[in-house]
């Protein structure tokens, strides 16, 4: 009997006990939220990349360089005689004000319009970021230069390809 007696007097004690307990403090914390808005990229092509007219010199040579840097200047590798107008690509970017732009340019494969199974690979040359330097119109002009190397083997004709130059706002 003295068992009973003692579970009949803690189950009422802790009943009571549990009604006495205050339930626990709430933490409370803030945070700052935002957003930023921007105006959509627009890429637009002002000029194609264009290197010339290249004669081939004679005799067997490879790892002849052509290239047309961002800023223009251009260079005529040994065996080779270069004549024409080069000149590079020119892209305009606009977006908003102060944003950085990352711009990717991937190498471009020419083909030989007169025989498609001859290609070079132009190995271009773009800036890696821009900052825009106004919103909207007139947006911020950039350029691209590339390269292509020529072997005393290479196939005479017009060598083209396209230039994919993709840029995104950091």
């Amino acid at each position: 009997m003295g068992k009973w007696l003692f579970k009949a007097a803690i189950v009422p004690a802790l009943a009571a006990a549990m009604l006495l307990c205050a339930p626990a403090d709430a933490a409370t914390i803030t945070a700052s939220a935002q957003a930023n808005v921007v105006k959509p990229l627009t890429l637009t092509s002002l000029q194609g990349l264009d290197l010339g007219t290249i004669t081939l010199g004679p005799g067997t040579w490879t790892n002849a360089t052509v290239s047309i840097s961002r800023t223009g200047a251009f260079s005529c590798g040994a065996n080779l005689i270069c004549t024409g107008a080069p000149m590079a690509a020119q892209f305009n970017v606009s977006g908003s004000k102060s944003n950085v732009v990352a711009i990717s340019a991937p190498n471009v494969t020419l083909t030989n319009q007169a025989d498609p199974t001859k290609t070079l690979v132009m190995t271009l040359s773009a800036p890696s970021t821009i900052t825009l330097t106004n919103s909207g119109a007139p947006g911020t002009n950039f350029s691209v230069g590339g390269s292509i190397t020529l072997n005393s083997t290479t196939a005479d004709g017009t060598y083209s390809g396209t230039i994919t130059i993709t840029a995104d706002y950091q």
